[in-house]
């Protein structure tokens, strides 16, 4: 084995796939976005989203927004044939 070390090259790089990946999608017009998000695993996560959705659903603007909704549904139900 130690033969064929002094013939290979091994501090060639090595191709990197996703090099060729991220420059097709460039190509393409396209950008690559990182974002950060929440983590549903974090301890509290649960009830800090139900706590929040009761603030949401208690809010005057989610009423109001669910009302505009039920009038705009309404009209497209009269409007169909």
């Amino acid at each position: 084995m130690a033969r064929y070390l002094a013939t290979m090259n091994i501090h060639l790089p090595k191709p990197d796939k996703y090099k060729a990946y991220r420059a097709r999608k460039k190509a393409a017009g396209l950008k690559q976005v990182r974002i950060w998000t929440l983590d549903p695993e974090m301890p509290g996560f649960r009830e800090a989203m139900n706590a929040a959705l009761v603030r949401e659903l208690n809010s005057a603007e989610a009423q109001h927004l669910q009302d505009s909704s039920d009038a705009n549904a309404a009209d497209i139900w009269r409007d169909l044939p």
